[in-house]
C-alpha cells in the first residue's frame, strides 16, 4: 500500500523512543572507537617523539628516526570543538512509502542517528534544513543535548510548499560551515527534471574543507513497481497525478530501467562532487545498514 504523510505535529514522546531506539542499536551494532564518526583521536600534526611499546606504527615519523637512528612517533593535537553540520532535505517529495515508514520518517531517523554518533564527546552539531522552502539553518550545539534539541528542531519545523532546492541547501550549509568539520546530506536526490540545480557543483564546493557524506533515502517502489493493479499516483511536489497500469509487464520493466537510469545519475552527481555515498531504504534495516558503512569506512581509513 502506498502511503502519503499529512502535515501533523510530532508527537515528542515518539521523538523520544525514536533517539532511545537509535541510541540503543547503534550501542550494540557499534563497538569501542568505531562509535565515533570521524576517524583518528585528532586532526592537527603535533610534536614528535621517542618510540614507546604500545605506539601506533602508524605514526612513526620517519624523518626523525632517520636523523636521530632513535624509532619517533608524532603526535596529533586533538581537535576538540569537532563540528557537524547536517543538510537534511525534507520536502515534500519524501511524503512517500510503500513498506511501513514514509521517506521522510527514514530522514529523520537518520537525523538522529548522525546527530548522535557525531555528538559524542562533546561535539557540535548543527543543521540546514528545508520542508519545500527557504532552507533554515539551526545553530550548532554540543553533545547529547545539541542532538536532542536538534531532533526535535528539524522534525517540528511548519511544512513548505513546492519544491526544494537541493543546490541552495548545499550551498547554505557550506556557507555556515566554516570551520573544518564533517557535513552529511541528507536527501532523496529527486529534482525536477526539467529545470534540475547543479546541486553536483554545490557538493563539490563544500567538499573542498568539509569530509562530505550523501544519505540517499529511497522506497523500494522507486526502483520497481510491483503487480498491484491500476495504481493513480500524484507528485506531492506539483500535485499532478497520473494513473499507471502496473499489471503490464512492459511497462514495469521500462520503470525499472528509467529507476536505475536516475538512480545512476543521482550515484555519479555524488561521486563527481567528492563525497563518500550511503543509500538507505524504507524496506531494509536502516540502523544495521548506518553501522555497516561507517565500520567499512573507518576499517579502510585505519590501513591507508
Amino acid at each position: 500500500m502506498v502511503r502519503t504523510a499529512a502535515p501533523v505535529e510530532h508527537d515528542l514522546r515518539a521523538l523520544d523512543r525514536l533517539q532511545l531506539n537509535v541510541t540503543r542499536r547503534l550501542d550494540g551494532l557499534l563497538h569501542g572507537d568505531y562509535l565515533g564518526l570521524l576517524p583518528g583521536p585528532g586532526s592537527e600534526p603535533g610534536e614528535a617523539r621517542e618510540y614507546r611499546a604500545g605506539d601506533d606504527v602508524r605514526r612513526m615519523d620517519w624523518p626523525v628516526t632517520a636523523r636521530t637512528t632513535v624509532p619517533h612517533v608524532r603526535t596529533t593535537i586533538a581537535d576538540r570543538e569537532l563540528e557537524t553540520w547536517l543538510a537534511v532535505d525534507l520536502s515534500p517529495s519524501l511524503d512517500f512509502g510503500t513498506v511501513g515508514m514514509l521517506k521522510r520518517e527514514l530522514a529523520e531517523g537518520a537525523v538522529a542517528a548522525f546527530a548522535y554518533l557525531a555528538g559524542r564527546g562533546g561535539n557540535r552539531i548543527g543543521a540546514v534544513v528545508t520542508e519545500g522552502g527557504p532552507a533554515k539553518a539551526i545553530p550548532p550545539r554540543p553533545g547529547r543535548g545539541g542532538a536532542r534539541s536538534l531532533l526535535r528542531t528539524v522534525t517540528t519545523l511548519p511544512r513548505g510548499e513546492g519544491a526544494g532546492n537541493l543546490a541552495e541547501l548545499i550551498d547554505k550549509t557550506r556557507r555556515h560551515a566554516r570551520r573544518r568539520g564533517l557535513a552529511i546530506v541528507i536527501s532523496d536526490f529527486l529534482e525536477d527534471e526539467e529545470h534540475p540545480s547543479d546541486w553536483p557543483r554545490e557538493l563539490r564546493r563544500l567538499a573542498v574543507r568539509q569530509q562530505t557524506l550523501c544519505v540517499e533515502v529511497l522506497d523500494p517502489a522507486e526502483l520497481a513497481l510491483p503487480d498491484v493493479g491500476v495504481l493513480d499516483l500524484m507528485d506531492p511536489e506539483t500535485g499532478a497525478t497520473v494513473e499507471v497500469q502496473t499489471g503490464n509487464a512492459r511497462f514495469r520493466a521500462r520503470y525499472a530501467e528509467a529507476a536505475a537510469e536516475q538512480r545512476r545519475r543521482i550515484a555519479e552527481g555524488i561521486r563527481s562532487g567528492g563525497a563518500a555515498h550511503l543509500r538507505l531504504s524504507t524496506g531494509s534495516d536502516w540502523l544495521r545498514d548506518i553501522a555497516a558503512f561507517i565500520a567499512q569506512r573507518r576499517h579502510l581509513a585505519a590501513y591507508r
